[in-house]
């Protein structure tokens, strides 16, 4: 779909995917007001012309097609809140996949300024109201007009001044209405804003919930809490005030069309210009009348909530991701693992670098240890490998080939990774170590976990591969996950890998372990380490040290050593921090 048209026409676009429905909510639609329309007419008709002239089985036939033309109208009604809601139901769901299936293919940077409680509102919130003005919308817009002006024209063959006295009114009444509107809709998006606030609020206090209890700071989290929910409330309280403005203004504005209508009715009877039928007739379509004004209150309270969600919506599936794949790309087949950074500099905020100027060459299989101090750009530099962001300048280059131009799946197919933070979804083992190759058969799962070290700890457990893991991993221990983590990249078997202080935060026997399943998986690929644990990286054929975003020192750990520089302090305090701890 395209997003940069009109928001109408992006928005009867997901409609009209179910012309069938909507053509049967419009039809029906249509004869509902056809039958309110009618009733004030045949009754008018019956007393001016059946019972003048004693024609009483005719008049009673008459208020019987009436009467069945009601119960008519309570099944169409019926079937428009099945119909109508059926289409909705469908509209909705169609949004929430596009802005979900939208959201997987941004980039990183958009997930780095935006909360997930915010997005979580987008997907929820936003939508069903956006469903609601999808259902209701057109329904209310149709009955609303041809009611509207069905009466007015005839009102008009009755009697026409009295009719225009009633059109002079409706425009007053409709620009009075639009302003409020306008106020209504702004108050709204303020709603919308606070209510993402909360949902961000609720997402971080759930999440971060073993940390708010590890420190005792429930109260802190609360406090932030109360804080958007003051603020949430202080802004609804406001926007109520708006409708109920409008509203209120609208139910005054109906009632000085029904008392100028009757005065002025009166005076015309007083002066033979009005029959006493064709008044109560008047009074009847008033009725008519003054439900699709009602109707177009509703309406505008839909729309503002519905037009504020659907602009988020819009802006959201607007949002281009920053890095996007070339016409040109190309789709990897093999690949050796021969990586070159050339000139490499970026920065995440303008002015502020991460990298500057590096150049390094990485030959097919060899392990490369990255290391230095904290935010020197030692994960960052594997994020530019993945290309979850692009170089600011130069350029990076794998088997000859600039990655810019290889597609980013294809390029990702490619490259493992096991990172200190182990992610786990909420299912079971046997789930999260397929995620490495969603087509794996049982078998080459198991041996996976076998590879990793884990198949005879899953075995024990009473559900076996379909242990639930939790929420995050939670129902295993740091090991397990560490290892879950790792068959699933074995699973994948990719030609480069990238071990993110895989080791760091587990204990010295664990890490032991998983150091011999990493080098079983490292043989024969590509490898770079991020380690701040300088035990871990014994078995690099290379070490590289960052420093201020350079380059400072490159070589084997032996020569590095021996030259006393950066790498060989690094050791030393190690070394002294090791012997205090063991103090």
């Amino acid at each position: 779909m395209d997003y940069g048209k009109s928001k109408i026409h992006i928005f009867f676009s997901y409609i009209m995917k179910y012309k069938r429905d909507f053509a049967i909510d419009m039809a029906l639609s249509v004869l509902i007001s056809a039958v309110d329309l009618a009733f004030p007419y045949a009754t008018r008709w019956s007393l001016n012309n059946l019972l003048p002239r004693g024609a009483y089985k005719a008049f009673f036939a008459v208020m019987a097609a009436l009467l069945a033309s009601y119960i008519v109208r309570a099944v169409f009604q019926y079937l428009v809140v099945i119909v109508g809601h059926r289409m909705g139901t469908r509209v909705e769901a169609d949004m929430r996949r596009d802005v979900f299936t939208h959201m997987q293919g941004l980039s990183f940077s958009f997930f780095d300024k935006n909360r997930t409680g915010v997005l979580l509102s987008h997907v929820t919130n936003d939508l069903f109201e956006i469903v609601e003005l999808a259902h209701h919308g057109p329904e209310h817009l149709v009955t609303c007009t041809l009611s509207i002006v069905g009466s007015l024209v005839i009102l008009s063959m009755i009697n026409i001044r009295l009719t225009l006295l009633l059109a002079l009114l409706l425009p007053a009444c409709m620009v009075f209405s639009a302003r409020q509107r306008i106020k209504m809709q702004k108050a709204n998006i303020a709603v919308k804003q606070k209510t993402a606030q909360i949902n961000a609020a609720i997402e971080s206090g759930i999440s971060g919930i073993r940390v708010s209890k590890a420190f005792a700071n429930e109260r802190e989290e609360e406090r932030k809490f109360d804080e958007a929910n003051e603020a949430f409330k202080k802004t609804k309280v406001s926007y109520y005030r708006a409708m109920g403005l409008f509203n209120g203004s609208v139910e005054a504005t109906i009632g000085i069309c029904q008392v100028f209508t009757i005065a002025f009715g009166g005076y015309l009877m007083m002066t033979g210009s009005l029959t006493l039928v064709d008044l109560i007739t008047f009074t009847l379509y008033i009725s008519v009348f003054v439900s699709p004004v009602r109707k177009l209150a509703q309406f505008m309270e839909l729309y503002t909530q519905g037009a504020a969600g659907f602009s988020r919506f819009v802006s959201l599936m607007r949002t281009e991701p920053e890095i996007t794949d070339s016409p040109s790309a190309v789709e990897l087949d093999e690949v050796r693992g021969d990586i070159s950074f050339r000139d490499v500099s970026f920065s995440y905020e303008r002015g502020v670098p991460v990298l500057q100027g590096i150049n390094l060459d990485i030959r097919h299989g060899e392990r490369i240890a990255l290391v230095g101090s904290s935010g020197e750009g030692k994960t960052t530099l594997c994020n530019l490998l993945l290309r979850f962001y692009d170089v600011t300048e130069g350029s990076v280059t794998l088997d000859g080939v600039d990655i810019r131009q290889i597609q980013q799946r294809s390029l990702r197919e490619h490259i493992g990774i096991i990172q200190q933070d182990v992610f786990l979804f909420s299912g079971s083992i046997r789930e999260n170590i397929r995620y490495g190759r969603p087509d794996a058969t049982d078998v080459e799962v198991v041996e996976a976990a076998i590879r990793a070290g884990i198949h005879a700890e899953i075995s024990k457990m009473p559900q076996g591969y379909d242990t639930v893991v939790g929420e995050r991993g939670v129902m295993l221990s740091g090991g397990q996950k560490q290892r879950v983590s790792i068959a699933r990249v074995f699973l994948k078997n990719p030609g480069i890998l990238i071990l993110d202080e895989a080791t760091s935060s587990l204990d010295s026997i664990t890490e032991k372990e998983i150091s011999e399943s990493l080098d079983v998986l490292s043989r024969g690929k590509t490898c770079l380490m991020i380690a701040h644990r300088l035990s871990t990286i014994k078995n690099a054929d290379r070490v590289v040290v960052l420093e201020g975003g350079r380059i400072a020192e490159s070589g084997t750990r032996a020569a590095l050593l021996a030259l006393n520089g950066r790498y060989a302090s690094l050791e030393r305090a190690q070394e002294i921090q090791t012997d205090g701890a063991r103090c």
